[in-house]
């Protein structure tokens, strides 16, 4: 099956997030909640160093020199992210988190999967975008019941 693969790598990537949610909401006050960000940064940057070599060749001078705008740009991603991230998670809570997982359905998969790289869906992948839309105005709706 063609999608197993992809929801393996999902549900790493939902598990990771669940773990980051979590570290996020359980930290303790802290006047500056980047800094809080910022330490598991440093622990993601140590972690993920010593895990590169596990995929394949770590010419990191190579990658630099070829890729450093791309890179600089998934860093100002992963900031915005983080503190996307923080912010909601410390002020709304975890359960806001469908509100994340919506809008990054239409972000990534439209405007960077269709726009940008010119990838093709079809009805169903459409459908699962406007169910995405729906899953904002319910949640919207129902965060005006409570």
């Amino acid at each position: 099956m063609k999608v197993l693969g992809p929801l393996l790598f999902s549900l790493i990537a939902a598990f990771g997030n669940a773990l980051f949610a979590t570290g996020q909401k359980k930290a303790g006050y802290l006047d500056n909640m980047l800094t809080f960000v910022s330490l598991s940064g440093i622990f993601f940057v140590i972690l993920v160093t010593l895990a590169a070599p596990l995929f394949g060749s770590s010419n990191y001078l190579e990658i630099v020199k070829s890729n450093w705008q791309w890179s600089l740009l998934s860093g100002i991603g992963l900031l915005l992210t983080c503190v996307g991230f923080n912010l909601l998670y410390t002020n709304y809570g975890a359960s806001n988190y469908i509100l994340y997982a919506a809008l990054s359905i239409i972000t990534t998969s439209l405007v960077v999967g269709v726009l940008i790289f010119k990838e093709s869906i079809n009805f169903f992948h459409w459908s699962a975008c406007i169910f995405a839309l729906l899953a904002i105005v319910f949640f919207s709706v129902g965060n005006q019941l409570n």
